[in-house]
């Protein structure tokens, strides 16, 4: 099979895989335990940056301006002056500009062009970060310490921050700008302690302003005066106890695990070397690698590498230094560039197991396959050196550099396996299916020839050491797993990075990479570029190799895990590292089973007896969700998928529902469609009530409230999720039906609401009238300022007053604001910003009657403004209600807003199939109506494919959201989160493609008013964000896959 077609289908179907690695992202522990300090907080301006008041006093030289105009401007006129409101955000870049060059102008007494001051204080030149400052900034978080950046800043005309620094360099960030507060406020800095989650105590606070300083000091903080950057640093290495210049890259204090004694060492490099040193041993640990630990030596002016066998008991043959000190010198001897090796000690009784020492190379090390800060050339030279140093590896003669006893040099593949195995059975902690499979198919898929050289076995980028200018390979690091073998496992290790994501927590991939736009080459022109310098043909069964690869990558993590439960890993990351074996055997099988296609594909296919070629009539398909499938019931723990397996009562439910919907609700679809665009829209039309009263009067009422929350039917019909969502999907074929059963959002997740968490006085004043019908109501909890799809961004407040609660905020997209018949509003606001993080928030039950409440104007989607409910924009301004009317109590308003999204969660999804149902059935029709060039439109190639697509989507989805309903009934939605989370992505996307598929298969008539179409499509894309941003619900998608 050609290579091309081979990685084509790796690439496609590992890009799908990329989201068990999201987010996965490891943070070293502390390692240095005799620091106090957890972590260092930054200002900006005058600590990371020039001071602003130094650039203004060469700015008033430079512009002829009084000199300390600018200081008095900035410092003077306490906390309304403008210089603070514009840090504030209460003032945009014109009015700041306006008013601060009236203020300036006041005191020089003559005009001063403040605007040519701005442009400079925050152009690039002006704005760039002190060297010194960054290179500690890396040495604190290489130590395991926290870093923020506490800043007094302020917005750009663009509507940026300004905040010219690699955020990167932070775990938090805190702007005035986005807050709202500035320093000296201590509010600011008791956010900044808060998001850190560090203690006042434990932090140290780098400022250029004495106020600032006291006020850090008063809370607990310990504080560094700037007044110049050296100054600084020194001062602050005091405080943490350790260096923050000239650190070795990749290097950070031996951590306690790993400790070596320097006596004996010291006295071992003195005897090496005829006597002491000048100065004393410096002693560091590399801080990647995962398997012998490798540290830094400074002995007097010589700079050399030690590595070592692990502590403690290992497995035989394993962590062999001496085998990796023979083959260095051997292979420095034949030409290839690795460190030159020193010493080799086999005598335990120095530092506890064997080591050797070598140079210390310096260079470049790229940890990042991607190359960022390099251009795509120099990339693509990077590669290309990579790829000539493999093939110079390869291509030793192995007698010549004495090297034929180094490995045996027969069945490499097959000993590997055998190895890796009984490797993976010694550490195993617990069962993984994926290496079960693995450890019977590999033996049995050998290759059926095998080259033979040195391979080194852990060949990657970020094993080698590049010359500082050029693209040169100047050092190959890591020998430890180099043997006698095929190299073509060497070739399939190094690319391992082609298949794994760029946030991969256990080697960085490129999966997620525009390889062409970074100048990259392919795996696919990678192995080729190797096939041609080794004058080698393309390589058939490359998947075997890369199943064999990653299953190797498994053994080894499970090592590094079992070894990291012993305290004898020399990585800091080895825990989490080490649980990822799981993951790297399944994408070893993905690949074992893409071989195993390989080969099925290029077997011959026998003919049973009797049959001849041609085409034959293929049997009629029927589908389980068609309605003449006959299922038997099915009990609550199994999934049913159509309504035919549904209980008999459900089942006569389900077909009632069906009866009225085709007698009632889709006759009166146009005349509801065409009111909705007529100037009385924002009353409701009679039509509606009379089909209410109907639904109601045969007992087609309340069919979402779930048996769960209502076990007594008190409320509702008793349905399971599963039994409410096939009932669910048969209501989303209209956009009327789900009012017309009083089963339509908002009222729904607010009735939930009541039944859960209100209090029985509350349920009769709001509840009842709901159930009913009597009233509509919505839900504000959307913010214009704010990111609400994060619920603890809510910055509306509630302030408690004598016997009420104040509220006051803007919000917006609150669903049902407008109908004459909302009479209530569930509000969510923030009670206690100081409180933790999700116990800030609460709700409210607010009479839309109530004083101070104003809806300013609707909003639209897609240009319909979905009258009569409407999507409103509202402020509430001093806004009281009573104190008895919270729900649940103070700071429980997150707990209530993920509560609301109990069974609710998946009501839209269930619609969402609904949608594409009629979508599709409506389609249909119009195609077997229709002719075009000659014959009827379902005749057209692009219109079958088109509806076989949407078949497929739909049924998909439909057993997911299935699926998911079935989950939260039989163990909950907490449970069935995963489940959950992927509807919400799934259906809503698969309903927009079918949607849109019948739209361009009705031409024009599709976008318009004479068929449901156009108004289904704005609200499966408005249903991307109102159920939650796809984003949101793909984060929690990955960081439950990464969990499990």
């Amino acid at each position: 099979m050609c290579l091309r077609k081979l990685f084509q289908t790796s690439y496609c179907h590992y890009a799908r895989r990329a989201r068990i690695f999201q987010h996965a992202y490891l943070t070293l522990g502390r390692h240095y335990a005799s620091c106090p300090y957890q972590a260092v907080i930054f200002d900006m301006g005058g600590v990371l940056l020039p001071s602003p008041f130094k650039l203004a006093a060469e700015w008033e030289a430079q512009n002829c301006v009084s000199p300390g105009t600018l200081r008095q401007a900035l410092i003077s006129g306490g906390e309304n002056r403008p210089w603070m409101k514009f840090m504030r955000a209460e003032l945009s870049p014109e009015e700041f500009l306006h008013e601060f060059e009236q203020q300036c102008t006041r005191i020089a007494g003559s005009s001063v062009p403040v605007a040519s001051f701005f442009s400079a204080l925050t152009s690039d030149a002006k704005s760039k970060q002190h060297p010194m400052m960054t290179e500690a900034i890396k040495c604190i978080r290489t130590e395991g310490l926290k870093t923020a950046v506490l800043s007094n800043n302020f917005y750009l005309p663009s509507g940026e921050s300004f905040l010219p620094l690699d955020r990167k360099q932070f775990d938090v960030i805190i702007e005035s700008c986005r807050e709202g507060i500035c320093k000296p406020d201590p509010r600011l800095y008791k956010v900044c302690l808060e998001r850190l989650g560090v203690p006042a105590k434990e932090c140290v606070f780098l400022d250029d302003i004495g106020q600032n300083l006291k006020t850090a000091a008063q809370l607990g903080i310990k504080t560094v005066k700037v007044d110049d950057p050296d100054s600084a640093i020194r001062e602050l290495e005091a405080c943490l106890g350790f260096p923050l210049q000239c650190v070795v890259p990749y290097t950070c204090p031996v951590r306690p695990t790993m400790e070596i004694p320097q006596e004996p060492l010291q006295k071992y490099l003195e005897s090496l070397w005829g006597g002491p040193a000048a100065g004393p041993l410096l002693l560091r640990q590399f801080n990647h690698g995962q398997s012998n630990p490798t540290y830094y030596v400074r002995f007097g002016d010589r700079h050399l590498v030690l590595r070592k066998k692990p502590p403690g008991k290992l497995l035989p043959s394993a962590h062999a230094v001496e085998r990796e000190y023979r083959v260095l010198k051997a292979l420095a001897d034949a030409g290839i560039p690795v460190p030159k090796v020193i010493s080799l000690c086999e005598d335990s009784s120095i530092l506890g197991t064997p080591f050797y020492l070598m140079e210390y190379c310096t260079g470049r090390i790229f940890k990042d396959p991607s190359l960022p800060g390099l251009e795509p050339s120099q990339r693509q030279e990077i590669y290309a050196a990579m790829n000539r140093v493999l093939c110079q590896i390869h291509s030793v003669d192995i007698k010549a550099a004495g090297l034929e006893d180094y490995g045996r040099q027969d069945c490499y593949l097959q000993r590997q396996v055998q190895i890796w195995s009984k490797q993976f059975r010694a550490t195993e902690t617990h069962p993984i299916p994926a290496m079960e499979r693995l450890m019977q198919w590999l033996p049995s898929h050998l290759p059926a020839s095998q080259r033979l050289s040195v391979v080194h076995g852990d060949f990657r980028l970020d094993n080698l050491v590049f010359h500082p200018d050029r693209p040169e390979v100047v050092s190959v690091l890591d020998w430890e797993l180099s043997t006698l073998g095929d190299p073509l496992s060497d070739v399939a290790y190094n690319c391992l990075v082609h298949h794994l994501p760029s946030h991969s927590s256990i080697l960085k991939g490129l999966s997620d990479c525009d390889l062409s736009l970074l100048g990259i080459p392919s795996p696919e022109e990678y192995v080729l570029l190797y096939c041609d310098q080794m004058g080698l043909a393309p390589i058939e069964n490359w998947n075997f190799y890369m199943a064999f690869s990653f299953f190797r990558v498994a053994a080894i993590l499970q090592g590094v895990y079992k070894r990291s439960l012993t305290g004898q890993a020399s990585s800091a990351t080895a825990e989490r590292s080490g649980r990822q074996a799981e993951l790297m055997a399944e994408l070893s099988w993905d690949f074992a089973t893409k071989e195993g296609f390989r080969v099925f594909k290029g077997l011959p296919v026998p003919r049973p007896p009797g049959t001849q070629a041609g085409p034959s009539p293929s049997p009629r398909r029927s589908y389980a969700t068609g309605p003449h499938s006959s299922l038997a019931p099915a009990a609550k723990s199994h999934l049913v998928i159509s309504p035919e397996g549904l209980p008999g009562h459900v089942q006569e439910l389900y077909r009632k529902l069906e009866r009225f919907m085709n007698g009632h609700v889709y006759p009166a679809e146009q005349t509801l469609r065409d009111h909705q665009a007529a100037q009385s829209r924002w009353t409701p039309h009679p039509l509606m009530e009379e089909l209410k009263d109907r639904a109601k009067a045969e007992g087609l009422w309340n069919l979402f409230i779930p048996a769960e929350s209502d076990p007594d039917t008190k409320y509702g019909a008793g349905l399971t999720n599963a039994e409410y969502a096939h009932l669910c999907e048969l209501m989303g074929t209209s956009l009327y039906a789900p009012e017309i059963f009083n089963c339509s959002a908002p009222d729904t997740g607010n009735m939930e609401v009541l039944i859960r968490y209100g209090t029985e006085a509350q349920k009769e004043r709001w509840l009842q009238p709901l159930l009913e019908a009597k009233i509509r109501s919505c839900f504000a909890m959307t913010e214009p300022q704010v990111a609400s799809s994060d619920a603890t961004n809510i910055e509306a407040s509630i302030t408690e007053g004598r016997g009420t609660y104040v509220l006051n905020g803007r919000k917006w997209w609150i669903s049902g604001s407008l109908d004459p018949r909302c009479q209530l509003c569930i509000f969510m606001g923030k009670t206690d910003p100081t409180a933790p993080r999700h116990k800030q928030q609460s709700m409210l039950l607010v009479p839309m009657d109530t004083p101070g409440i104003t809806v300013t104007r609707p909003l639209t989607v897609y240009g319909l403004d979905d009258a009569p409910a409407g999507h409103g924009e509202i402020t509430f301004e001093n806004v009281c209600v009573p104190q008895e009317n919270i729900l649940l109590g103070p700071g429980r308003g997150f707990e209530i807003a993920q509560g609301r999204l109990g069974p609710g969660r998946i009501h839209h999804c269930m619609r969402l199939i609904g949608y594409a149902e009629r979508a599709l059935s409506l389609m249909k029709e119009r195609v077997t109506s229709r002719r075009a060039f000659g014959k009827p439109l379902a005749e057209q190639g692009t219109i079958r494919a088109a509806i076989a697509e949407s078949r497929v989507e739909i049924e998909q989805a439909r057993l997911l959201v299935l699926k998911a309903a079935h989950l939260m009934d039989v163990v909950g939605n907490k449970e069935a989160a995963l489940e959950i989370a992927m509807i919400k992505v799934v259906a809503p996307n698969m309903a927009l493609r079918v949607i849109d598929r019948a739209i361009q298969a009705f031409g024009a008539a599709g976008l318009s008013n004479d068929y449901p179409l156009a108004q289904f499509f704005a609200w499966a894309r408005s249903l991307r964000l109102a159920d939650g941003p796809d984003e949101v619900h793909r984060a929690a998608i990955a960081k439950m896959e990464l969990e499990r």
